[in-house]
């Protein structure tokens, strides 16, 4: 059998893109950069315990129960006890940018893979791809495009994390109730308000079920990131594990447990809200009428 040189092509492929496009990748870099360096001054910068009693009322907020506020704060004050509240802050910094530029990418990508069955077809396996690939070999071309530091760690983790978004906006806007778009229809939408008007309110807890596991593999890559001069815990996990340190390698990796069960009950707790109250956020008439027509057996009758 004939050996391909998949590797030639690989190192080609990256080659041109580096020749051709290092100036789009520089201008990417810089903005990704200040991203986090934006987001990590919003976090960093007010004292630690306002900062504590924020995420607290944010807990209560999300679940509406104060024996999950307490657990956070409990968690959160173990964290700054480690002192680790730098590194948690710095790792946060970088799981919202990332959570951020991946859900911004994959919901678009989602509607239009609901949309259309042929682009859904088209990007599957790319997704497959995307969530089968080692994560270790993300790291490889980004570190090859933007350098070591932080903007490679946020590269990895938003690809890594993207393909959850997509398919579970997907899966949320195909679950919609066919009677309900007939009856939107019926009533009177044009095909461009179907989608934002009747479909996305519906969808939303889908969706926010593939925002909480963008969360989740988002921090997951930030750890490994570390590796590449990612800062935040992650770089204290790697530094322990050359330096054979176990205390501070616990300790941040108690760190990461904390923040990401914070972020999980959170997130979670948003989706099972937005659950509830989905027909709430049907604003226009025609919509809410449309939605309540298949479950009244009511006929509706164009307008």
């Amino acid at each position: 059998m004939p050996e391909l040189p998949v590797a030639a092509w690989v190192e080609s492929a990256v080659e041109f893109l580096q020749q051709n496009f290092s100036g789009a990748f520089d201008t990417l870099a810089t903005l990704l950069l200040q991203l986090v360096n934006a987001t990590y001054t919003v976090l960093a910068g007010p004292h630690p315990f306002l900062m504590l009693a924020i995420l607290t009322a944010l807990a209560w907020y999300a679940t509406r129960r104060w024996t999950a506020a307490v657990w956070a704060l409990l968690g959160l004050l173990l964290i700054q006890s480690m002192q680790m509240w730098v590194p948690t802050m710095q790792t946060l910094a970088v799981v919202i940018v990332a959570v951020l530029v991946a859900v911004v990418v994959g919901i678009p990508l989602g509607v239009a893979a609901a949309s259309s069955s042929r682009f859904s077809a088209l990007i599957r396996p790319a997704l497959d791809f995307m969530q089968t690939l080692p994560v270790f070999v993300y790291l490889l071309p980004a570190v090859f495009f933007f350098g070591i530091g932080v903007v490679p760690g946020v590269v990895a983790t938003t690809v890594f994390a993207i393909p959850p978004a997509v398919r579970l906006t997907e899966l949320g806007i195909r679950q919609v109730d066919h009677e309900v778009v007939e009856a939107a229809q019926a009533f009177g939408a044009r095909p461009r308000q179907v989608l934002p008007d009747v479909q996305l309110p519906l969808a939303m807890p889908s969706i926010m079920a593939g925002v909480n596991q963008v969360i989740m593999m988002a921090l997951s890559m930030v750890v490994i990131a570390g590796m590449v001069g990612g800062g935040g815990l992650g770089s204290i996990v790697v530094e322990s594990v050359t330096q054979l340190d176990i205390g501070r390698g616990f300790e941040g990796g108690l760190a990461v447990v904390i923040l990401a069960i914070y972020l999980d009950r959170v997130s979670a707790a948003l989706g099972e809200r937005s659950k509830v109250s989905r027909r709430g956020r049907i604003r226009a008439p025609w919509a809410r009428a449309a939605v309540e027509a298949p479950a009244t057996g009511e006929t509706a009758k164009v307008a």
